[in-house]
């Protein structure tokens, strides 16, 4: 079936049906048609795969492919007109220019955590590149894949675009397929997996992968408007979003205040109970519930086994007497928790006093609920970089919070670790902006506003390293499913050329000196 479906793709590329600008663009105003004549539709599928808020779905993701379409139709014909380039002066008279072509039939494959943005706006992208579009959806997100799967063919050109559901089976066999880009969005294991297929047939890929995107804080920031828009752009889509701040550095003379503040946006955005509030999701499935909880400090989920009272008492006190302990042990060897971590010193974290558990001491949320995939939004303080929490990409509602020096440890922090997707930076200093800019390296960097340049048509959104490989968007997308290619003319009269022509008689030889001195 996979195979099939190629060679259906490459047999409408090949007749030319996705190069003319026309068919681009009908395809672009259907694309923008379908996302927006099935609003209620897409609403009722990431509400069923997500517990996803309606107007989260409408405002991060059908509003956003809508406007692609809308953007890069808009701008076909500047990009993929003739871009005359200058010819060397020894090859005149001549002229030189680039021009975008397709690149063929591309391979889509997307992700469960924006199941409608992060399928169609690179389909988008690839739609005005003139190429035949093939898409995976991803079956974590069953409820969106049957939907688009149904809606594609009644407004796209069924030739040239098709949908494949299935799982790891179906894309494993699309792989094996020889297509002329391949665009994958998700997790590194598998983007390791995409790039080995891909090398079988020397296809190009772009790889939209993630990582732990830091957000650092110190004292010249507003601490209201750093913990409101921390708040937003972590606990959106219940922190399942690639560019999510991952944790937070701040300083020590602020760390505190804003761990109480950012628990109190928490409640001002989702009530007293969040669980209740119709503006927060749903964990994805019960194996990252599991992942999850696993990061939260030592006893803060329940056990699912069922206990008497009396041994619960029994773990309650065991708990205390251990918390002790530690505190009595590091006491008596006359270590802070800070000299306990052998990198403290180095790295310029800064140990919080009477936090014993490495995630930190909860501040809000630590709530969960299981037959309800339900983690509540979860503020750790005081943080540890030996912490579980820490070791992978949380992507979930958890926010760790490691005090740091200042914000030369926080660069040490960050540069210590894999190059992340995105970077924030609270802070009204310019000389500490202007360090996280030169000193830092990570897929994008934003001033104050989390999220802002996955919002963006006129930005490119890609990583870097460990966090992904190109980018897309706007002009940025439509490169990304173009090769641009260069052609040179010269006429054949009259031939200039024949001056560089064998033999190579001593007046070509002091021609050719003159040429070098003059270069």
């Amino acid at each position: 079936m996979t195979n099939e479906t190629f060679e259906q793709l490459k047999v409408a590329y090949e007749s030319g049906l996705t190069r003319p600008l026309a068919w681009r663009r009908a395809q672009l105003n259907a694309l923008r048609r379908l996302v927006m004549e099935n609003r209620d539709a897409f609403i009722s599928s990431a509400m069923a795969d997500l517990g996803k808020p309606a107007a989260e779905t409408v405002l991060m993701e059908l509003n956003l492919v809508a406007g692609e379409a809308q953007f890069v139709r808009n701008r076909l014909g500047l990009w993929t007109a003739r871009h005359p380039k200058a010819m060397h002066w020894m090859l005149q008279p001549a002229a030189g220019w680039t021009i975008a072509e397709p690149k063929g039939v591309v391979l889509i494959i997307s992700p469960w955590n924006y199941p409608v943005l992060l399928a169609l706006e690179p389909m988008a992208d690839a739609l005005a590149a003139g190429n035949a579009v093939c898409l995976k959806p991803s079956e974590l997100s069953p409820n969106t894949s049957k939907l688009l799967a149904e809606l594609v063919p009644q407004y796209l050109d069924a030739e040239a675009v098709r949908v494949v559901e299935g799982g790891p089976k179906e894309t494993v066999d699309l792989l094996k397929n020889p297509f002329n880009h391949i665009f994958y969005t998700g997790g590194g294991r598998v983007g390791k997996i995409v790039m080995r297929a891909a090398a079988e047939n020397l296809t190009p890929v772009t790889l939209e992968l993630g990582g732990k995107s830091p957000c650092f804080v110190d004292r010249t920031a507003d601490i209201n408007v750093a913990a409101r828009r921390i708040v937003w752009g972590k606990f959106t889509n219940a922190g399942q979003t690639c560019v999510a701040p991952d944790y937070v550095l701040a300083t020590p003379d602020v760390a505190e205040a804003l761990a109480k503040r950012i628990a109190v946006a928490v409640t001002e955005f989702y009530g007293k109970n969040p669980q209740d509030s119709p503006n927060f999701g749903r964990i994805i499935n019960e194996r990252h519930f599991d992942r999850l909880c696993k990061l939260l400090p030592v006893g803060t989920v329940p056990s699912d086994e069922p206990s008497s009272p009396l041994i619960q008492v029994a773990s309650a006190v065991g708990a205390a007497v251990d918390m002790v302990g530690k505190r009595i042990n590091a006491a008596a060897s006359g270590n802070t928790a800070a000299e306990a971590r052998p990198d403290t010193a180095e790295t310029g974290i800064v140990a919080v006093p009477g936090v014993v558990d490495p995630a930190g001491r909860v501040m809000c949320g630590g709530k969960v609920d299981r037959a309800a995939r339900y983690v509540a939004p979860t503020v750790l303080y005081g943080t540890q970089p030996d912490a579980p929490v820490m070791g992978e990409e949380i992507f979930g509602p958890i926010l760790p919070i490691v005090v740091v020096e200042d914000a030369e440890a926080a660069i040490r922090f960050i540069n210590r670790r894999s190059r992340p997707l995105a970077a924030y930076v609270f802070s009204r200093d310019h000389e500490v902006r202007l360090a996280f800019e030169r000193q830092t390296s990570s897929g994008a960097l934003g001033y104050s506003l989390p999220l802002g340049h996955l919002l963006s048509s006129r930005l490119p959104f890609g990583g870097v390293g460990g966090s992904g490989i190109g980018a897309y968007h706007g002009k940025a997308g439509f490169r990304t499913f173009s090769h641009i290619k260069t052609v040179v003319s010269k006429p054949q009269f009259p031939d200039t050329l024949r001056l560089v022509y064998p033999p190579f008689n001593e007046a070509k030889a002091k021609l050719m000196d003159l040429i070098s001195k003059l270069s």
